[in-house]
């Protein structure tokens, strides 16, 4: 259900919310009743808008948890048939990308990357390097340091795998333009960001 709440206006020192939108259900519609009327110049105006932005923020983090985990069981069913996971794919995909398919990239490297923990990475590096898919070779210079790269064999399987991929992407995206995916691409970009910033560094 679309609910218009236009008793959220812009007021001195409030934010340029003109008009705010939800689509809700049950108490959420509770909610917004309640909060179209509360005078902005009451007491408890000041908090209106704060308890809007918590709502949404509530529902889009929701939203972000029910995708996250509909992309692990979708995209791992996609890619069934090379008895693959979403987590190697995403280390697969990371080191097949032109800039680092020659040489490879650091663990320390693709944690960076993929921003996940190094006792997770590992584990799934330990996997994809026992079917041969990825290699640890020494860098020249330096015996301590070892770049991750895609074997020959782990080529051909990530070019087969590309083909389930696209369907996946397509599949998933389909009741998007290109431009509506660009959008929601840097709007995850800027979340992503956010998160970064009060993410605490493993080890402390």
């Amino acid at each position: 259900m679309l609910i218009d709440v236009p008793a959220i206006r812009r007021s001195p020192g409030a934010p340029d919310i003109t008009r705010v939108c939800y689509i809700i259900s049950g108490s959420g519609k509770a909610l917004i009743d309640h909060l179209a009327k509360i005078p902005l110049g009451s007491p408890a105006g000041s908090q209106k808008v704060d308890l809007v932005r918590f709502d949404i923020a509530n529902r889009l983090f929701l939203r972000l948890y029910q995708a996250s985990n509909l992309m692990h069981k979708t995209g791992t069913k996609a890619v069934s048939d090379f008895g693959a996971t979403t987590q190697q794919w995403a280390v697969l995909g990371a080191l097949s990308r032109p800039g680092v398919r020659d040489h490879g990239m650091t663990v320390k490297e693709l944690i960076a990357f993929l921003m996940v923990s190094r006792q997770n990475l590992t584990a799934v590096l330990d996997r994809l390097e026992g079917a041969g898919l990825v290699e640890r070779i020494r860098v020249a210079g330096d015996g301590r340091l070892r770049h991750v790269r895609l074997t020959a064999q782990g080529e051909s399987v990530w070019s087969e795998m590309l083909v389930s991929i696209r369907r996946y992407y397509n599949d998933a995206l389909a009741g998007f333009s290109t431009e509506e995916c660009l959008l929601l691409f840097r709007l995850l970009d800027r979340l992503r960001d956010g998160l970064g910033r009060i993410v605490v560094p493993e080890g402390e």
